[in-house]
């Protein structure tokens, strides 16, 4: 017997993914559901290769008898939606940052703090964390529980996809138009975004950072461990998918490239890559369409004592969205719901 799992969102970039990637694993779902807003419902999408599913209207569709639910149409849609879901007895799980910071709302990322799933049943939602937050977290996992982690200094260059399908609409529009020597116009971003890069993702703060690099901040402390200490700075790339970082560690034990190397390539969803030649490294283009986190480039940091740089990529659609939402629900079925699979 398996379980009835809706996709909140399923037309837009992560919703669509979402789908695909619960049929590529033979997730035990014995109905998918698939949900958007009333203008979309009656469209169709793919689930698999061969089947289609109708939309239904998220805003009439009764939760009850819906074991699992996974949210990715953002904070005011899970803000709204989710508590209903989890009232109807249904576990959500959810993409947005809505829930996040939450105390009593369990951020994990499977590969790294599964146990914190088990927290699920005080408000019977799962937050999923950024994109970004996702794949360091893998890449630093085993190098935490190697030498102790105290600070982290990594610089983004996240890909557009990032921003929804939007986003993405919005780079091959202003790439085709410069070409043709038509209008740039801006919509989705502040400033142009082909054959540019912006260091500005999400909201201003006051004390200078974004949005976004403070959820990295905050996400990896809850995730990881509250003592680690991290900056960020975010930026978006002419990239359709995959996000990559430049990360510089300072761990409190001394920790040789060798052993980061074995303790990363070990480390379930963690692929290292990293040749000291051309082609030896692992970029974004390569990566989109992968589940893994893959790592190159890992040397030592002589600027400061037991310093480590890296560079990391991953499907920003995939590790650091839909695939991490379909591993918290494979945890959630294996450990915890009673309905046996």
């Amino acid at each position: 017997m398996g379980y009835k799992v809706a996709v909140v969102g399923a037309t837009g970039a992560v919703g669509r993914e979402m789908l695909t990637t619960l049929a590529e694993r033979d997730f035990p779902a014995t109905e998918v559901v698939a949900l958007a807003s009333e203008k979309s419902a009656g469209t169709e999408v793919s689930y698999g290769e061969e089947k289609t599913l109708k939309v239904q209207n998220l805003a009439t569709y009764d939760f009850k008898g819906t074991d699992i639910a996974l949210f990715s149409a953002g904070g005011s849609i899970s803000e709204k939606y989710a508590p209903i879901a989890a009232a109807a007895g249904c576990v959500a799980i959810d993409n947005s940052s809505h829930f996040r910071m939450d105390p009593d709302v369990p951020l994990v990322v499977p590969e790294v703090n599964a146990g914190a799933v088990a927290k699920y049943g005080k408000r019977n939602i799962i937050a999923n964390p950024n994109c970004s937050t996702a794949q360091l977290v893998v890449a630093l996992k085993p190098l935490h529980d190697l030498a102790q982690i105290k600070r982290v200094v990594v610089s983004t260059y996240q890909s557009v996809s990032g921003a929804g399908k939007e986003g993405m609409d919005e780079l091959f529009t202003q790439t085709r138009a410069i070409y043709v020597n038509d209008p740039v116009e801006n919509t989705q971003f502040t400033k142009q975004i082909a054959f540019n890069v912006i260091p500005h993702i999400d909201k201003f703060m006051d004390d200078g950072s974004t949005k976004e690099e403070w959820k990295m901040t905050s996400e990896v402390k809850k995730i990881l461990d509250p003592a680690i200490e991290l900056v960020a700075m975010c930026v978006r790339v002419p990239v359709f998918i995959g996000h990559a970082e430049a990360v510089f560690i300072e761990t409190e034990d001394s920790l040789s490239v060798e052993e980061a190397r074995d303790a990363m390539q070990d480390f379930p969803g963690l692929v290292v890559v990293d040749h000291r030649a051309d082609e030896g490294y692992v970029t974004p283009q390569e990566c989109a369409g992968e589940d893994a986190v893959y790592v190159s480039r890992v040397r030592k940091d002589p600027t400061v004592k037991n310093g480590l740089i890296f560079w990391c990529v991953s499907d920003n659609l995939r590790k650091g969205a839909a695939l991490n939402a379909v591993q918290i629900a494979e945890t959630l079925v294996k450990n915890h719901l009673e309905k046996a699979a």
